[in-house]
């Protein structure tokens, strides 16, 4: 068995090393980039979102590398994701691809027996004891949250850097020595040194960038290709940027929400405008405005694929949240055929009205 993946983020670099530790092959799928979203888009159906042809290019990529068992976590509510797996195994089969799909979804919603038993299929080729392998999951996911907080402080913090692109920079090295480093311990002693060197650039604390916070649905958000890679633009416009969903947060929220204590915090936050669940992480997109403008950010950006359910009734939730918390927002939606500098010229526009009524000293309507 040949194990492959999404490619979603950093988790590459969590679930490489986890499999490293346990001996298990897998194929890491490469980045995600144009040639790898028309393979992808060419065997799907248009009607289908972004995150799901770019899923489609990750695995034919990989399969052509070796791959013969795609590892895909579960849905979020009622939300399409919720059955790619089913039709994303129809397709690959249809044109040819002999695979296994090994799909790990909460324990609230296929039980604790069913959800080990996945897990058990998936490191079934590891001659490890089921304690060493637990002890590796738990350290590959305090693996994931350490590059989260990496990604985390220097987008929080590019703002105030006084050598333009110096956190950026750092940023990308750090991801390429992490990538060829083997294992968990060796990997966590490089992400921490580069932690430390990133807490040590030079910073203007005169300065007063716009800080921006970024809501939207959760592949979108942590997926950089499918963003149009909007943390880094915001990064290299001067800008602040924080964001709520990360892998890590993703795996908190799994583990805790079959007890209610997954986001006692953001339930609140969001219970004025959303009470109900609809799905994806709506609830999580509103609950962040609310929480970002109470911390004095100075406006929002949605970002979410084309036809994305949860995200449509968030949209139409926010004239209203605007309104009652005098907090901007704007939406992109993105696609397949979405134009970069379009996309670009809508940032820029959105910073600069906001920069505009800041000077002014005028209130965000």
């Amino acid at each position: 068995m040949v194990i492959t993946f999404p490619h979603l983020g950093n988790t590459y670099l969590a679930v490489k090393c986890f499999f490293e530790e346990l001996g298990i092959r897998c194929v890491i799928p490469a980045s995600n980039c144009k040639a790898t979203l028309q393979k992808g888009a060419f065997l799907s159906p248009d009607e289908m979102c972004l995150p799901f042809k770019l899923m489609m290019g990750n695995y034919i990529d990989s399969i052509a590398r070796g791959a013969d068992t795609i590892l895909i976590t579960g849905s979020c509510g009622p939300c399409r994701f919720g059955e790619y797996c089913e039709l994303q195994m129809k397709l690959l089969q249809k044109n040819g691809y002999d695979v296994r799909f090994i799909v790990i979804d909460s324990p609230y919603e296929i039980g604790r027996h069913a959800f080990f038993e996945r897990i058990a299929r998936v490191t079934q080729t590891s001659d490890a004891g089921k304690i060493k392998k637990l002890h590796c999951l738990k350290r590959a996911v305090a693996l994931l949250g350490l590059i989260d907080s990496i990604d985390a402080s220097a987008y929080g913090m590019a703002g105030y850097e006084a050598h333009s692109g110096s956190f950026q920079k750092l940023l990308v090295q750090c991801k390429e020595a992490a990538l060829l480093c083997h294992g968990i311990d060796e990997t966590r002693r490089t992400l921490l040194h580069y932690k430390d060197k990133l807490n040590r650039l030079q910073t203007d604390n005169k300065k007063k960038p716009l800080k921006i916070a970024l809501i939207g649905e959760i592949y979108t958000m942590i997926e950089p290709f499918s963003n149009l890679h909007i943390e880094q633009k915001l990064m290299d416009l001067g800008v602040c940027s924080k964001r709520l969903l990360t892998p890590s947060w993703w795996v908190r929220d799994l583990i805790l929400k079959p007890i209610g204590l997954n986001s006692p915090l953001i339930s609140t936050a969001a219970k004025k405008y959303l009470p109900h669940e609809v799905g994806g992480h709506a609830k999580e997109s509103i609950a962040h405005i609310v929480r970002s403008q109470m911390a004095g950010y100075d406006g929002a950006i949605q970002v979410f694929p084309m036809g994305c359910m949860p995200e449509i009734v968030t949209k139409a939730v926010l004239p209203k949240v605007q309104r009652d918390l005098r907090f901007p927002v704007m939406t992109l939606i993105v696609d397949e055929i979405t134009g970069e500098a379009g996309y670009c010229t809508r940032i820029e526009a959105f910073l600069d009205m906001l920069e505009s009524k800041r000077k002014k000293g005028l209130m965000y309507a």
